[in-house]
């Protein structure tokens, strides 16, 4: 799928994703707050998929699954004070943490089954491992 995002007045972004189109933007003070900022469309990806995954586990396995619920967070940490980074010690890590609850009438294993299958959803994937992004500059001919 092709993601479009195009600059509307002052720091609105208009995002169109397939036949759906939405508004980005910043905070007030910043931004209009005419949407969410990019970090929260980020972080409500991650959360979308982890969701998705976990139902389509459940019902494959014909659980009991009734609700997902997934709080999510992000915030910057220096690399000396995470317990799994192997950055350079005064480099920033950005972190996201997420929390996740599952109602329905589900035993303690499967409840910590779907948890760990939340982690394996496409974009905690892509966010875990190894990321590049390439750009290409195109001028705009004005006739």
């Amino acid at each position: 799928m092709k993601v479009t995002a195009k600059n509307l007045t002052n720091l609105q972004v208009q995002l169109k994703a397939g036949n759906h189109v939405f508004i980005a933007d910043e905070p007030l003070g910043v931004g209009d707050d005419a949407g969410p900022d990019p970090y929260a469309l980020l972080l409500s990806a991650l959360g979308a998929c982890k969701v998705m995954t976990v139902l389509m586990y459940a019902r494959k396995k014909g659980w009991p699954l009734e609700d997902v619920e997934v709080s999510l967070e992000t915030y910057k940490i220096h690399a000396k004070d995470c317990e799994n980074c192997e950055s350079d010690p005064d480099a920033m890590v950005s972190m996201i943490e997420a929390e996740i609850s599952f109602g329905g009438d589900l035993t303690d294993e499967q409840i910590d089954r779907l948890g760990e299958i939340s982690t394996h959803c496409p974009v905690h994937r892509t966010l875990t491992g190894e990321i590049k992004v390439k750009t290409e500059v195109k001028k705009i001919i004005k006739s």
